[in-house]
This record gives C-alpha cells, sequence and structure tokens, in this order.
C-alpha cells in the first residue's frame, strides 16, 4: 500500500517512538521509496507536565537519526487535528520515478462475474482513482500479486467522493438546494454510467510472455573435409615441440629423449613415506591414549528447568539440522573459497567435463552466445535496451495517451482473472492494478544490485527460492548471486555475503530501470523476513555468471623447481585430461603439468619457483551458471488480512 499511497502518516509512541518492528518496517519503505510522509506524535499530553519536556527531548533524538529535517506534530486535541490535516494538504508531494511513469489503481470496490464456461475464472470490475499516467484500454494490466491480465472497456461511473457535489434544486421552491451525498451517487451509479473505451482487438497488448522455440532452428550441420583437414593441420603444428639433441638423431629418437629437467625420482620411495605416516599415527593414537588415562573425571549433578520439555516442543529438529548443515556449508566456504574435493568414485574428467581452465579470469576471451540452456531460447533480448528504455520513456513525456486522465474515478473490465483475487480483497487485502508500458509482460533476465540487510543473519544459498519486490511486481524466483565488477565476467557467489554488494540474477519479466528491490525469505510460519535490498541493474541475457571451483593437491617431493604431487587426481587419465591447465598455490607459484606418474594420480609439476612443503597446488576450473526457472507471479499477502473496527484516541474532526 505504502507504494501507491500520496501520503504516509507516522504516528510514534510517546515513550519509545518506535520498536523494533516500526524500525524493520521503515527500513522496508527506504528501501522501495518513501512518498510524501508527515510524523505525528499522540498521548503527550497525557503525561505529566515535568515529563512531557523529556519526552519531547528524547523523540526529537529519536527522529533525527531517521528523520533529520522533519518536525514531530502533536495530535492530542482538535485544534492540533486541524493543524495535522492543513500539514497534509499542504506539503509538496514527493515523486517516485518507478511509479510516476505508470498508471495504477488503488481498488475502492470490486466485483467479479464469472464466466459461462468456468465459474473460477470471470471478469474483475475494479473501481478506483487513476494516479501516475493516463490509463489506455489496450495495454495490460498489472494486478499484484497475482499476474498480468487484459482489459475489456473502461467505465466512468459517477464519482462517490466529488471535490464539488451536485446541487439540485427542488421544483417546488426554487430557493432550496440539496447535495447529493455519497449513498445516493452509488444508487446513480447505473443511471450516470458512461463507457469510456473498449478494448480494440488490433491494438491491444498480447499477454505472450515467452518465446515459442522453433527446435530445428538451431539444427547442427555436420563440419565438412576442408573443415577437418584444417583442423589436422593445425594441431599438427600447435603439438610439434623444439629439443636440443645429438647431430643425427632422428625424429622418433628425438621423441625419447628426456629435457634437463625432466630428472625424476623413483616411486620407490613412496612406500618409505607410507611406512613413516603409518608409525607417526600410531605413534599419535598412543599419546592420545595417555592423556586419557591422566585425565580425571568428575561428576557434576545439574538442577533441571521446568521450563525445558515445554521449550523443546517449540523446536523443529529437522529445521534446525538443515540450519546447522547451512551454517557449516557456508563457514566452509568462507574459510576455503571454490574448494571442493575431487570425487573417487567419479573420474575427475567426467565430474568436471562442463568446466574449462582460463589463462586469466579477466582477460581470456568468452563467448556469451556458447551453450546456453534451453531455457534462453523461451526469453526475450533487446539489441540495444538502454536506447528502448529511453525511446519508450521519451514517448511517455511527450505523446499524449488517450483513455482515462489522472483523478478520474472508473471501472475497469479485467478479463479472465481468478476468483481468487477478488476473494482477498472481501477479507480486506489490498488490490492494486497498473497498467505495463511496452515489453514489460515478455520474460528476460533480471540483474538487480543488492545489500544485505544488517537485521537478518541466517545464510542464504544460491538458487534458493526467495520472494522479490522489483518495482510494482512481487514474485517468487530462485536467483543466482555474483560479485559486481565492471568486467565482462563476474564470478559466482555461492552464498549472499554481508559484507559487500552482490548481483542477483533471475529470469522475471521485464522491468525497466529505475526500480527499487527487496528481497525477502518466507518463514515456517508464513511470515516475510527481509534479507536484502538494492535496485535494478539491467536487463542483460549476457551478462555471465562464471561459477569456480579449485582443486586442490599436496606437494609429496620437492625438487628445485619440480615437484610430484598427489591427492589432486587418483587415476593416470585424468592427469593427461587436465594437463593443459595451469596450477597455482596459495604462496604465489605458478606451474605446469609436465606427466602423470604410476596410476595412481600422482604427477610431475614444474613451478616458477621453489615450493615450501606447507604450501598447497591448486588448479582453477570454470563453468558459466545460469539461474532456475521458477518464476512465479502469484505470492499472496503474507498475513490474512481481517477487517476489524479500530478504537483510536483521535479527537473527531470535522473535515470540511
Amino acid at each position: 500500500m505504502a507504494k501507491v499511497a500520496d501520503t504516509i502518516l507516522f504516528l510514534l509512541d510517546p515513550l519509545e517512538g518506535w520498536d523494533s518492528t516500526g524500525d524493520y518496517c521503515l527500513s522496508c519503505l527506504f528501501a522501495q521509496g518513501l512518498p510524501t510522509y508527515t510524523l505525528a506524535v499522540q498521548g503527550v499530553s497525557g503525561l505529566p507536565l515535568k515529563k512531557q519536556a523529556d519526552v519531547r527531548k528524547k523523540l526529537s533524538k529519536a527522529v533525527e537519526k531517521r528523520f533529520p529535517d522533519d518536525k514531530l506534530l502533536l495530535l492530542d486535541t482538535q485544534q492540533e487535528a486541524g493543524m495535522l490535516l492543513r500539514q497534509l494538504a499542504n506539503q509538496k508531494q514527493q515523486h517516485l520515478a518507478f511509479r510516476d511513469r505508470h498508471a495504477y489503481l488503488f481498488a475502492h470496490a470490486a466485483d467479479f462475474v464469472p464466466s459461462e464456461e468456468n465459474n473460477l475464472l470471470g471478469t474483475l470490475k475494479i473501481s478506483g482513482y487513476v494516479r501516475g499516467q493516463a490509463l489506455n484500454v489496450n495495454s495490460l494490466l498489472h494486478i499484484i500479486g497475482h499476474g498480468d491480465f487484459q482489459m475489456k472497456q473502461i467505465d466512468a461511473p459517477m464519482d462517490p467522493f466529488p471535490l464539488n457535489p451536485r446541487v439540485i434544486k427542488s421544483p417546488k421552491d426554487p430557493g432550496m438546494a440539496m447535495e447529493i451525498c455519497a449513498t445516493d451517487a452509488v444508487v446513480d451509479m447505473e443511471e450516470d454510467l458512461k463507457v469510456l473505451m473498449k478494448a480494440d482487438p488490433e491494438r491491444q497488448e498480447s499477454l505472450q510472455t515467452e518465446v515459442i522455440p522453433d527446435p530445428m532452428e538451431g539444427e547442427q550441420t555436420w563440419p565438412t573435409e576442408e573443415e577437418l583437414s584444417e583442423a589436422n593441420d593445425l594441431l599438427k603444428e600447435t603439438s610439434k615441440v623444439v629439443k636440443k639433441v645429438p647431430k643425427g638423431t632422428s625424429s622418433y629418437q628425438a621423441e625419447w629423449i628426456l629435457d634437463a629437467d625432466g630428472e625424476s625420482g623413483g616411486e620407490g620411495d613412496e612406500y618409505d613415506d607410507i611406512e613413516r605416516e603409518d608409525f607417526m599415527e600410531e605413534e599419535s593414537q598412543d599419546e592420545g591414549s595417555e592423556k586419557e588415562e591422566e585425565e580425571e573425571c568428575e561428576t557434576v549433578t545439574v538442577g533441571e528447568s521446568m521450563h525445558d520439555d515445554l521449550y523443546d516442543e517449540k523446536v523443529d529438529e529437522e529445521a534446525e539440522g538443515k540450519m546447522l548443515e547451512k551454517y557449516k556449508q557456508e563457514r566452509m566456504e568462507e574459510m576455503f573459497p571454490d574448494e571442493v574435493d575431487t570425487p573417487r568414485d567419479v573420474a575427475a574428467r567426467i565430474r568436471f567435463q562442463k568446466y574449462r581452465g582460463l589463462k586469466s579470469f579477466r582477460t581470456s576471451p568468452w563467448d556469451p552466445k556458447e551453450n546456453l540452456p534451453q531455457d534462453y531460447a523461451r526469453i526475450f533480448q533487446f539489441q540495444n535496451f538502454i536506447n528502448t528504455r529511453r525511446r519508450i520513456f521519451k514517448e511517455i513525456e511527450e505523446k499524449e495517451v488517450e483513455g482515462a486522465e489522472v483523478g478520474w474515478y472508473v471501472t475497469l473490465h479485467v478479463s479472465e482473472v481468478p476468483v481468487s483475487v477478488v476473494e482477498l480483497f472481501k477479507r480486506g487485502a489490498p488490490l492494486i492494478a497498473f497498467s505495463l508500458l511496452p515489453h514489460e509482460q515478455k520474460m528476460s533476465v533480471l540483474n538487480m544490485v543488492v545489500s544485505r540487510h544488517p537485521g537478518n543473519t541466517e545464510p542464504v544459498k544460491a538458487k534458493e527460492e526467495l520472494i522479490f519486490h522489483c518495482g510494482f511486481r512481487r514474485f517468487r524466483a530462485s536467483p543466482l548471486f555474483s560479485q559486481h565488477t565492471a568486467a565482462d565476467k563476474h564470478k559466482f557467489q555461492r552464498f549472499l555475503t554481508a559484507d559487500l554488494a552482490l548481483v542477483v540474477t533471475v529470469y522475471a519479466p521485464i522491468t525497466f530501470p529505475p526500480a527499487s528491490v527487496l528481497l525477502f525469505k518466507q518463514n515456517s510460519n508464513g511470515m516475510h523476513s527481509l534479507i536484502a535490498t538494492g535496485y535494478l541493474l539491467s536487463v542483460d541475457p549476457d551478462r555471465m555468471v562464471i561459477k569456480r571451483v579449485v582443486l586442490s593437491g599436496h606437494p609429496f617431493k620437492i625438487f628445485t623447481k619440480m615437484a610430484v604431487v598427489r591427492y589432486m587426481f587418483f587415476n593416470r587419465e585424468d592427469v593427461l585430461w587436465f594437463k593443459p591447465v595451469e596450477l597455482r598455490t596459495k604462496w604465489g607459484r605458478r606451474g605446469h603439468i609436465k606427466e602423470p606418474l604410476g596410476t595412481h594420480g600422482h604427477m610431475k609439476c614444474s613451478f616458477d619457483g621453489k615450493l615450501k612443503s606447507q604450501d598447497t597446488v591448486l588448479m582453477n576450473l570454470y563453468k558459466r551458471v545460469f539461474p532456475k526457472w521458477t518464476y512465479d507471479p502469484y505470492v499472496p499477502e503474507p498475513v490474512p488480512w481481517v477487517k476489524s473496527e479500530i478504537s483510536s484516541t483521535v479527537p473527531e474532526m470535522d473535515m470540511e
């Protein structure tokens, strides 16, 4: 409701100002864009005179933190209430860019007419005042939390709250006049009903959100004989190695001559090291058993609390176990970023077959159009998103739109709406609709810059389902997290970190920035907790999110610039498969694999300097990742809305 409100009135408590819940709400309001607001406090006059001055000073300090330049109004008497009304009427309105470019409507009344074929779908009649921009019947209408719909027609019923009420003079007594009240206006609505516009099928926007892919469009052709011969010639040229050999040596003999640094230690020394390791393990076990015997055990009796049983009933053990596992994964990711264990039951060349090595993550080329998933055939992409956005915004400013003008009271006939929309409205949930700009119903890839909210510390993993508030839209999706950099490739982040801003990538309908972004997570009790806030960065499917995997190995034997490394791979074929990929160490050395040793994954590697025995050898592998297609526009209100009579201490006001 704050997204479409003209003015928000903040009522403060005279003693505390606002509590933690109020501070949480203020964080959400500031993040999505705060419209015009006024601050007022109730109950100060009911306090003792000596305490009133202290309360006002305390409130002023509390207000300065969030609203440094605003005045706090009192609201305890009729005169103070009149001052508040004048303040609300005369203050300058704060404009929000994301809503000023759309026509939007807050439903004052709603009616549902079921269709003949299906009682669950029908025509929804929404009545309210047009705000923002003029509303055209041929544009699409988005109902927040329910999706996009088409309109049939727009009616202009009688305004139930006219600024200038109609005056009817009595025919018997011309001097006697009578104003038509709101109830009379409702009765006369049918008589004064006017049809403003009816939808034109030829000019009406389509509800198509996805591209229907052609499975034969990307048909692969076989390479020609010329292309195969060129590839073989290129392979022969790149595989040639220059060596210094004695005169008269043939090319066949030269292949058997080792380089000067090709000396390798025999594998027979492995057994000595294995025996030494076994001896160290036995010795450590003996020392541990001696320490256990030396330690004395002491028994202490502790009184049990009477509330322990009641406390355990409220704890969900399964949820606690899942949360503990996520905390462990987040901690391991901080200590050893991107490091994974090489599986022993699956060959590394199969487990990491979609990964590749890069000479430099920053400068190595990567084609954004290669190996795209099937979901990319369903989305729309702009040839130049910035120019399209600029053209549409220019048309809004210059072109006059035919339809209902701003401030008119209208009734919208929305077709093919589920009956659940009007049921929620009757229960008290707000019904808000806004018109869509061209292309805003189409699916694409949205990138949003967000920062973690300090009030939420639970680990949030990538591809976990979250609730998005992007501009007017509210939807569910499973996003990717990546670093916010100016490069052409962006490193994938496994968790939403708290110390820096990240980019969230998700499949969602096109939205033109500027637009605020709020990320929520649904709790087990149905409530939504704020996770992160930010803004919409771009609509760009070509933004590459690259996942890095780091394989680690340990130096076994170290020579001058050579070393035997183990535990990175566990068979000879994997060593040969990943031989072209460059190696690095945690202490800054760089190197490459020379050759495999034996059949258990040991390999001889050369480096640009001598390794330390405590150093770790690493191999970086990369692949491009894409978000999951889990977009769901149906997100109902987190709390069941129930209409109730609210008692207030505000005195009765003369609204005239």
